[in-house]
């Protein structure tokens, strides 16, 4: 009996082990990417100064900022890693060198997401700010201790205000527990405060997601070459080079003139756009015949198909959560991989799932940069400030950390949540979830036929050459008459 007791307590230290040397190797790759996408964006002036201590600052903050988003994109990564491991193990169930694949290394993963967007949001990246902003107390001897000391006091005082919120809403909503767990900070207010985030980034996801979905469409076209019906593209770039040419001849006259310094800066902005245009112009005509007729519709079908799957699995969704109670989110202790598929339609239908993971996700952080609020947050290469930093981080780690609760909401995926995942209060609510997904189906079908139409419009516009109508004649007031006419006088 000893001997059989031994042998399972070194089993249990191995699988242990075996769990977190994984665990480290994967947020090692994740820190290392991160960091690269942070160094591509940040302003390199901030972190080569003559002042020490200020680039000092800078970089513990950078280093904050990179955990952070490696956070962010570990629980981007949640999801697909869990249904993709249920699916190996459902092929190769008694291969040797799947054997560290099991459920023991997901709900880890998981827990150790939630314990690290916890500490990012509620404490790291407060800090970073408070520490980029800090100069340290008034008569204290400055330093970077002294920006330390003024930064951890800010945060103390944070937490004080936020954690005095928490229980004055738990105890509206909840008296009776609000009272018996005053003291209890670690297993009640602090998951209760995540609870909150979340629902307030599914909230987020819900705002953004669709707008993000109809705007793929544009994004995607301007990265492909796309054919263009009815246009010569060699006179558009012939006077589209000639602007250009002018431009630069203006930049480059050295004129003292006070009109010229005046709107200097705005002619430099114009004789970048209409650059970009020219670049874009003679990558179009350098484009073979299959890119430029081929790979620009099947991307706009391919996206297509991915927004009409989603809506069509949320409607889905939807029926099933008025049949039959099984559908609604939930939370599981135990994921038992390699039992059965998360999916009817196989591993084919796994596949799809984690497609559309990702593509939600790009979608909603698409539509958040989009969005007239956010606008100003988009980072630039190489010209992005540190507190500019700090505010994506949070924003991705918000959107990202909602991803998970998100997919299963829609019934985008069977795969339960695990952990304090599954914990969130409002998860359990059916009139919350069947709004929800209502909403989200209601306003990605509105987004899409809105973008569809407008963009027909707008295609057949330019090609019948009615974009050239000066700006007092209102298009929309144009007959279609006016447009078949124009058509035909151009095709023959």
């Amino acid at each position: 009996m000893e001997t059989d007791d031994v042998s399972v307590r070194e089993q249990l230290f191995h699988n242990r082990v075996r769990e977190t040397i994984i665990c480290v190797l994967l947020f090692t790759c994740l820190y290392m990417v991160s960091y690269l996408i942070l160094t591509h964006f940040k302003k390199t002036a901030e972190f080569v100064t003559d002042d020490i201590e200020d680039a000092t600052v800078n970089k513990i903050a950078l280093w904050l900022c990179t955990f952070t988003l490696s956070v962010a994109v570990c629980a981007v990564l949640l999801l697909p890693i869990s249904i993709l491991s249920n699916e190996v193990l459902l092929t190769f169930p008694q291969s040797y060198y799947m054997q560290w694949l099991n459920g023991s290394l997901i709900h880890g993963l998981w827990n150790l997401v939630f314990l690290f967007s916890n500490l990012s949001l509620v404490f790291l990246m407060p800090f970073a700010y408070f520490f980029t902003e800090s100069e340290g107390f008034a008569g204290s001897k400055k330093g970077v201790m002294a920006r330390v000391y003024e930064a951890v006091v800010l945060l103390l005082l944070l937490a004080l205000l936020v954690l005095g919120i928490v229980w004055v809403a738990s105890a509206l909503l909840h008296d009776n527990i609000a009272r018996k767990s005053l003291y209890d900070l670690w297993e009640y207010y602090l998951p209760y405060l995540y609870s909150g985030i979340s629902l307030f980034g599914v909230l987020l996801l819900l705002l953004c997601t669709p707008f993000g979905l109809s705007r793929m469409f544009s994004v995607t076209g301007s990265l492909l070459v796309k054919p263009r019906l009815l246009e010569d593209v060699e006179d558009t770039l012939s006077c589209t080079t000639f602007e250009e040419d002018t431009l630069s001849r203006k930049l480059n006259c050295g004129s003292t003139s006070c009109w010229v310094k005046l709107n200097m800066e705005a002619m430099k902005k114009e004789y970048q756009t209409v650059r970009s245009q020219r670049i874009a112009l003679e990558m179009r005509r350098k484009a073979s015949p299959w890119q430029r007729n081929l790979g620009y519709p099947l991307a706009m079908l391919m996206l297509l198909a991915l927004t009409v799957m989603c809506v069509l699995m949320v409607c889905f969704n939807v029926l099933e959560l008025l049949l039959d109670e099984t559908a609604m989110p939930r939370g599981m202790e135990d994921p038992h991989l390699g039992m059965a598929s998360f999916s009817m339609f196989g591993s084919l239908g796994a596949a799809v799932q984690v497609v559309l993971i990702f593509y939600l996700m790009v979608s909603s952080v698409v539509g958040f940069y989009s969005s007239p609020l956010f606008t100003g947050l988009l980072p630039r290469a190489q010209d992005t400030n540190l507190t500019q930093i700090i505010a994506n981080c949070v924003s991705l780690l918000i959107l990202s950390s909602a991803l998970p609760v998100f997919s299963r909401t829609l019934g985008i995926t069977r795969f339960d949540l695990l952990g304090d995942f599954g914990r969130y209060n409002w998860l359990g609510n059916f009139y919350i979830v069947f709004l929800y997904n209502m909403l989200f189906a209601g306003l990605t079908s509105a987004s899409l036929i809105n973008t569809v139409t407008w963009a027909v419009q707008r295609e057949l516009i330019r090609a019948f050459g009615l974009h050239r109508l000066p700006l007092t004649v209102s298009r929309s007031t144009v007959p279609f008459r006016l447009l078949l006419a124009s058509g035909l006088s151009k095709i023959q």
